[in-house]
């Protein structure tokens, strides 16, 4: 091949493949902004229930336009705690059928009109003043850029079928449905190694997919070669989630696991039983558009044509193999599971004090990395109410609680670095171009995680507050135990009751929050009035009266700090 064509093929199908990418990206990313809450919603409806976990996973990949995408933000829910193995299994199973949309998308007539419709969506997407209407355009620009990338590809095939060359290499993949069983399924081994190594290199089944389809509807590969390449596309997709696995928790480690079996075992038996099953889908090719593409070249009919019949087929078959594979694997999802688990033992693990569960992967998908985040907002108030529950035995008796005050100390270090990780995550989450809800919800949840922070800080105060006491061999007498740890159990309460409105994010109760806190308000009062009288008549020493009068202080601002969450939460702040 002369190196001038060689060099005008490259430039196509290069150019071509990135704008392909790119347009994937404008699509995922206009989708995300335009699904907004829908999309956050989706995930929060997972529940054990495989065929509803199934659904959500078709659902988000169809939103995303990427199936790595999603099974990478499953292994970063899973490592945060967010989603179980079982969840993440039936997400994963239902992201496999989610992706099968992309060559649906390319089933579409649009092809040359693929550059008119990305210069129209530019324009909403530039000049727009509406947000929604700026992403609506981002997505159509999107589309538009996946159909004109897939075209400039098709047209750097093209001079390939002229070129002997690459014809005898080609051949060496041809797979003859009609010879030599054994000679046929090795080239369908080698043409799913091919599509898989492919697969693994750019890290996008959607690029291969695209890739797979301009050679077919050129002509250059023949249908049952390029539905060979697919399957190995499917292997090959799960790199990008075992990647992502890699310094997470075990738990996270299995849903990738789960993520490389179930496609590895799908494609096995699918290959099995090729030969049948191509026929099978070309036949119901045949009966849709009267072109059975087993049967049918380039020179038979109009290219076009023939590049609509091809896609169709490829489309078919990746939708076939995936919808096929999770109706046979459904049922013994939770065998899945036990058999990952097994796999990849639980290590003992020592709690740390930074936080490793905020994937910054997940930045790329800001309307679900916002997800991520907020489950690390829940284990600060799990911790709170945590540190509050520790408090109180510590208040109870006389005798210091060594081990039970070294967690406490160790808890609220826990969650300064978490609070500080929190916030440096959301920074970047918001650096970026993101939908105005995803930016207001992170500004949210930066001041909710400095809340909690404080709500910590002082906790630990209080139990300075006991320390002081014992150090001077004073202990809290039975009144002022009695009055306190009732205001302690009252401000726990009141926590507990904010926490609630965090964690199922919704507005709250404001109303019952700013009026239990005058409540509690009141309680201080008469509690600082009851310990002044004692004071007087020479109860209690001074020294006593000051570490007592502080850690009532501190309940005061604990409660400010919960209302001030409430606040947020109800977006009153």
């Amino acid at each position: 091949m002369d190196v001038g064509l060689f060099f005008k093929i490259a430039s196509q199908v290069i150019g071509g493949l990135g704008v392909f990418l790119l347009g994937m990206k404008h699509m995922s990313e206009g989708l995300q902004a335009v699904s907004g809450d829908r999309l956050r919603k989706m995930i929060s409806a997972v529940t054990n229930n495989r065929v509803m976990a199934v659904i959500v996973g078709v659902l988000v990949t169809c939103l995303v336009q990427s199936s790595s995408v999603t099974t990478v933000m499953v292994v970063g829910f899973v490592n945060s705690g967010i989603m179980t193995l079982m969840q993440a299994t039936g997400v994963i199973f239902g992201a496999n059928i989610g992706t099968t949309i992309t060559g649906w998308i390319l089933v579409l007539k649009i092809g040359k009109y693929g550059l008119p419709i990305l210069g129209i969506a530019a324009f909403f997407f530039l000049f727009s003043k509406r947000e929604r209407l700026r992403y609506i355009g981002m997505t159509i620009m999107g589309v538009g850029m996946v159909f004109f990338g897939l075209e400039l590809m098709k047209n750097g095939f093209k001079p390939l079928r002229s070129q002997e060359e690459f014809n005898a290499w080609f051949h060496a993949f041809h797979i003859s449905l009609d010879g030599g069983l054994l000679l046929a399924y090795g080239n369908i081994i080698k043409c799913a190694l091919v599509g898989m190594i492919l697969t693994m290199i750019v890290q996008s089944s959607s690029a291969t997919l695209g890739i797979t389809i301009g050679l077919a509807a050129t002509g250059v590969i023949e249908f049952q070669t390029a539905a060979a390449l697919v399957m190995g596309e499917n292997i090959g997709t799960t790199i990008t989630a075992w990647l992502a696995s890699l310094g997470t928790t075990t738990t996270a480690k299995r849903a990738a696991y789960a993520h490389v079996l179930f496609n590895v075992l799908g494609t096995c038996w699918f290959i099995a039983l090729f030969p049948v099953a191509i026929r099978g889908v070309t036949r119901l090719i045949a009966w849709k558009t009267g072109f059975n593409p087993l049967e049918i070249g380039i020179d038979d009919m109009d290219e076009a044509r023939f590049g609509q019949v091809i896609t169709a087929g490829i489309a078919l078959t990746h939708t076939t193999f995936n919808v096929a594979n999770v109706v046979i694997f459904l049922p013994f999802a939770g065998l899945l599971a036990k058999f990952v688990t097994r796999l990849v033992p639980e290590k003992e693990t020592k709690e740390v004090t930074h936080l490793t569960y905020l994937d910054v992967r997940m930045l790329d998908t800001p309307a679900l990395g916002i997800v991520q985040s907020q489950g690390q907002i829940n284990f600060m108030a799990e911790s709170v109410e945590g540190m509050m529950g520790q408090l109180r035995e510590c208040m109870e008796t006389e005798a210091e609680q060594i081990t039970l005050e070294s967690k406490l100390f160790r808890r609220e270090e826990i969650l300064d670095n978490v609070q500080t990780e929190i916030f440096l995550y959301l920074s970047n989450l918001v650096s970026g171009q993101v939908p105005h809800d995803v930016t207001t919800k992170s500004h949210q949840q930066m001041r909710i995680a400095d809340e909690y922070e404080s709500l910590s800080d002082y906790i630990i105060n209080v139990l300075k507050g006991i320390k002081k006491l014992h150090q001077n061999k004073m202990v809290l007498d039975g009144p002022a135990r009695d009055k306190l740890l009732t205001l302690h159990d009252r401000v726990a309460t009141y926590i507990t009751r904010v926490n609630e409105y965090v964690k199922d994010e919704t507005s709250g109760n404001l109303a019952w929050a700013t009026s239990e806190g005058a409540a509690i308000g009141e309680l201080m009062k008469e509690s600082r009035r009851e310990h002044l009288a004692r004071l007087q008549k020479e109860e209690v020493s001074p020294l006593f009266s000051l570490a007592y009068t502080d850690m009532l202080n501190f309940y005061r601002r604990m409660k400010d700090h919960a209302l001030n969450i409430a606040e947020v939460v109800a977006g009153d702040k």
